[in-house]
């Protein structure tokens, strides 16, 4: 009978292990590093691997580089807890930090974000009002800067837009670019990322205020040892040559320590688009 009640405690134990969330990182060596499709799977996947890479060297966690077809996606594998770590946009952060429990590891230092509308040059578009009731193009419903902030700003001025959402900040560039749409939504640092030809054909029309910048944040099961080892890595990259260059490639200069408060200003604009 004790045999059988041992066997039976057993298989109960090994049921619960099965079906308790466990985070990537509790089930094999190496950890997803999600980035946000702000760009083409093709080109995030070229700028972040060899940062990876060296991130992975310096903290002895390795890191494989992943992202999503698009935004939206994006959001429900952050919704789901699939990231063990990812660089997501401020918004993002606010609503996973209080849903999945993503918790702030680091930002750009000295970095605010800021919205951009671009147009195409010499569209006569010269200002904001031009743009009543036309379609413009954005990235998708809750990107931060490149959406919600420019569609604020324009419904703040009573400019009523139509919106086309385009999966991506490339993708918007590259539609107002061809002059698919007069205008759309972007950040500076994806249009600075954007290829020469695309930005030649463009101008920015309006800047949005200034925000705390995305988020590198860590799932809640990532072990506080593994998350504290990969966070040293990030703040130490701008110190070595080769760690310099490769935050150069996507248009970083440093990180620097983050915590959760640091997104108060975002949780100030009561957002609720997600």
């Amino acid at each position: 009978m004790k045999t059988f009640i041992s066997l039976i405690s057993g298989l109960l134990l090994t049921f619960q292990a099965l079906c308790a969330p466990q985070s990537t990182a509790q089930q094999k060596e190496s950890l997803t590093f999600a980035v946000v499709p702000q760009q083409s799977a093709k080109k995030l996947a070229k700028l972040w691997t060899p940062l990876l890479t060296e991130i992975s060297k310096k903290s002895g966690v390795k890191l494989i580089f992943t992202t999503a077809p698009n935004i939206p996606m994006f959001e429900q594998r952050l919704a789901k807890g699939e990231y063990d770590f990812a660089y997501m946009n401020p918004y993002h952060f606010v609503v996973y930090n209080k849903s999945t429990g993503y918790q702030a590891l680091a930002k750009q230092k000295n970095k605010r974000i800021q919205g951009i509308i671009v147009v195409k040059k010499n569209s006569g578009i010269t200002e904001l009002g031009q743009l009543k009731d036309l379609t413009l193009a954005f990235p998708a419903p809750a990107a931060f800067a490149a959406t919600l902030l420019p569609k604020a700003d324009l419904k703040a001025q009573g400019i009523a837009v139509t919106s086309r959402y385009v999966s991506s900040h490339d993708s918007v560039y590259l539609s107002v670019a061809r002059g698919l749409f007069p205008a759309g939504g972007g950040i500076m640092r994806t249009f600075n990322n954007a290829p020469q030809h695309v930005r030649d054909e463009l101008q920015i029309l309006w800047k949005t205020p200034k925000y705390t910048p995305h988020a590198i944040a860590n799932h809640p099961l990532v072990p506080h040892e593994v998350s504290q080892n990969v966070q040293q890595s990030l703040l130490t990259l701008h110190t070595s040559e080769q760690g310099a260059q490769l935050l150069k490639a996507i248009n970083f200069t440093q990180f620097e320590t983050a915590q959760d408060s640091d997104w108060n200003d975002i949780r100030a604009l009561g957002i609720d688009s997600l």
